[in-house]
């Protein structure tokens, strides 16, 4: 009929909705009737209808509960027959409980004589596996729908290295998918790929990197495996893959250390990669072409492909990031991963929504997409099978690369009960897995009680939050407004004692932020926003010489070494690397994201100073306080009368039973100041950094401007 339509939603297993628009109207006597594939079920009842300008609203009852799984449709004498849309079923009570799988099995299950292939879809009446070798057409076999809405065939011989796919019909509308839960796939993810893991078996040399019982004994280091390996002058031969990270040897022009080596050679304990689970706006056969830091995620099992020497090999991106974390393990260091659980690129066009509508994304009150992230479609982690998927992808990658910790982006968007899970099911595999991440209150559908966010904190004691007020008071906001403390802005002198402490003690205006310091990760620098030394750079402006900068930039840097809580640094942040004050660089390309190796041999007095401080605070300090009464008993002000102060922290060596007293000494202005410790100290660290053997003691002090000192008591 011209000029009219009409649409038909299952809205709970008896009622269904029907929306008619026609200048004419049904009559009253014609019939709504269902049907299934088989033919016709039954008439169904009106209950109710609304009019409005040739709009009519019927809500009907069905004699029997609609079945998921099965084709439905509706029709209407004169206007037609169309499909039942069964998507919004997911919004009616009892869906949770009803279909949630608690099993492990979802995905491809490989063996040499069989796979097992088993996808979520509760709303699907059709699922087809499709199915080729690498250069054959796909072949189709229907799978046998089961428990919980699952769907699952088994498919006899070995397919080690065959492409599939998933054609899932839901409410009439078939579409075509990769497995959500896929292993590997081929470039830019248009089919997944079964996998035999025990094929990429290899040393991960996880046992060789130390411990840590607690946060506050590791450092930070966080980097993009393209910029830190891509500069032509690092010499590094896999430039822009995992495999960068692997070579031994290389070096700068003047002979410095580059990539793996100099990442050993910093003191650091972990390295903090950048999203490194597949991505979307990187065209994997042509990564030059394109950039992106990754968090537009795609896959959330398979590896970026772009990272690998071969996209289209799906062995290439697992053994390549295997041999880059055993790298880095025998290297000594420990490897945490940025994850990004909150959102996925394009939600129509994801997995997700393909297999299953209108389910895994979170939605306002007005049934319209939460936008707390930015991109359009958070993540509902509160539903149980997102939940679920989030859980089962950290296992894996926990369990498989045998990684040591989670950075999670924009935690906010993520429930408690999750991040409570997390944490209970990581631990049992690895009790010493970090967990941490942005601690922001975005605007999502869930209550302020309910999110991961640093007002939260206290709820959640074994997580850590980036903490913004340090980088705001110490470096200065990244969104305008004052100069930090540490650029000479001492109308901040309470807010930088209070980050010193690890914000989780009350000091005058500034209010605890956390249960215990392991949450507090003390930071300047990441990868968003404006680095330290374009801050520095934008404060002081043209008339301040490049010297000065960098002595700032060395106040900085040991600052957050010397502060209770996690030190956390960006990649080049100990030579001052720039982004040409160009704020947000996620998507700009080498130019402003590279680690510029050549400057290295510029500075190399600031990368001195950079890793001779965390040697001191690696292998000096010995007890790194991290709970409040410790904090409260062990820690003190030594107040100077000319705009500098001292931060006295006691360290008690229980088998020697002595206190140890470090004092660092902090003067943020233009001046050299003089001061009487009241005491003889040894001075250990200077304003060239760290001073090992250093026999010098003294009572009465010069502090040079822009610089902290730290000097020893043994009690």
């Amino acid at each position: 009929m011209i000029n009219a339509f009409f649409s038909a939603k299952l809205i709970n297993y008896n009622t269904i909705k029907i929306v008619l628009f026609s200048s004419v109207g049904k009559a009253d006597n014609v019939p709504i009737n269902l049907y299934d594939n088989h033919g016709f079920l039954e008439k169904l009842l009106i209950t109710n209808q609304s009019f409005l300008n040739g709009l009519v609203v019927y809500e009907c009852k069905t004699k029997n509960k609609i079945e998921l799984g099965n084709d439905y449709y509706i029709a209407i004498e004169s206007f037609g027959m169309i499909p039942l849309n069964v998507n919004d079923l997911v919004f009616s009570e009892g869906f949770n409980e009803l279909y949630y799988y608690d099993k492990d099995d979802l995905g491809a299950t490989y063996t040499k004589e069989r796979t097992t292939f088993k996808v979520w879809a509760p709303l699907a009446s059709k699922v087809i596996l499709m199915l080729k070798k690498d250069n054959e057409k796909f072949k189709t076999y229907k799978m046998e729908r089961i428990e919980k809405g699952v769907y699952t065939i088994t498919m006899d011989g070995d397919l080690d290295g065959y492409k599939y796919r998933y054609q899932v019909t839901n409410s009439g509308i078939t579409t075509i998918s990769i497995d959500p839960y896929g292993k590997s796939s081929d470039a830019n993810g248009k089919n997944s790929v079964v996998i035999d893991l025990n094929k990429t078996k290899i040393n991960m040399y996880s046992n060789v990197p130390k411990t840590y019982s607690n946060n506050v004994d590791t450092v930070l280091y966080e980097l993009n495996i393209r910029d830190f390996t891509i500069d032509e002058h690092s010499n590094i031969k896999n430039r822009g893959k995992y495999l960068g990270l692997t070579e031994e040897g290389t070096k700068t022009v003047k002979g410095n250390p580059t990539g793996l080596d100099y990442l050993k050679s910093l003191n650091i304990t972990h390295v903090q990669l950048l999203p490194v689970l597949d991505f979307k706006t990187v065209d994997e056969e042509n990564p030059d072409k394109t950039y992106n830091w990754g968090y537009d995620p795609y896959q959330y099992f398979t590896l970026e492909g772009s990272y690998s020497t071969n996209p289209n090999d799906p062995y290439s991106r697992i053994i390549e990031f295997k041999k880059m974390i055993s790298a880095l393990h025998k290297a000594g260091l420990r490897v945490n991963l940025d994850v990004v659980y909150n959102h996925v690129y394009d939600y129509q066009m994801s997995t997700f929504e393909k297999i299953v509508p209108n389910y895994y994304f979170r939605r306002q009150k007005n049934g319209l997409l939460c936008n707390g992230s930015g991109c359009g479609n958070d993540f509902a982690s509160e539903k149980p099978m997102c939940r679920k998927l989030i859980l089962d992808s950290l296992t894996y990658l926990l369990k498989e690369f045998e990684v040591d910790g989670f950075r999670f982006d924009l935690f906010g968007l993520t429930d408690i009960e999750t991040t409570k899970e997390i944490l209970t099911t990581l631990k049992k595999i690895n009790p010493h897995v970090m967990i941490y991440g942005e601690g922001w209150d975005m605007a999502t559908e869930l209550p302020y009680d309910k999110k991961t966010t640093i007002y939260n904190s206290f709820k959640i004691p074994e997580v850590a939050f980036f903490n913004d007020t340090y980088r705001d008071v110490v470096g200065g906001s990244n969104f305008g407004g004052s100069k930090g403390y540490a650029l000479g802005n001492l109308a901040l002198k309470n807010g930088f004692q209070f980050s010193l402490m690890g914000s989780i003690i009350d000091h005058f205006e500034y209010k605890a932020r956390f249960e215990n310091a392991n949450q507090s990760i003390n930071y300047v620098e990441c990868h968003d926003n404006k680095t330290i030394f374009d801050k520095i750079d934008d404060y002081c402006g043209k008339d301040v010489e490049l010297s000065e900068k960098l002595r700032i930039l060395n106040l900085i840097n040991g600052t957050i070494a010397l502060s209770i809580g996690v030190p956390f640094y960006h990649a080049g942040q100990e030579i001052g690397l720039t982004k040409f004050q160009v704020d947000n660089t996620y998507n700009k390309g080498d130019k402003y994201n590279m680690f510029r190796w050549n400057l290295l041999d510029e500075r190399y007095d600031n990368y001195l100073y950079f890793k001779s401080l965390l040697d001191y605070r690696k292998n000096v300090v010995k007890n790194k306080e991290y709970a409040k009464d410790c904090v409260i008993k062990n820690t003190e002000f030594k107040e100077f009368n000319n705009d500098s102060f001292a931060f006295l922290i006691n360290n008690v060596e229980v088998e020697e039973n002595r206190i140890e007293e470090y004092l660092v000494a902090f003067n943020v202005t233009n001046e050299n100041k003089y001061n009487d410790l009241g005491d003889y100290y040894k001075a250990i660290i200077g304003v060239a950094g760290q001073l090992k053997n250093s026999d010098i003691y003294t009572r009465n002090i010069i502090l040079e401007d822009k610089c902290l000192n730290c000097f020893y008591k043994r009690k």
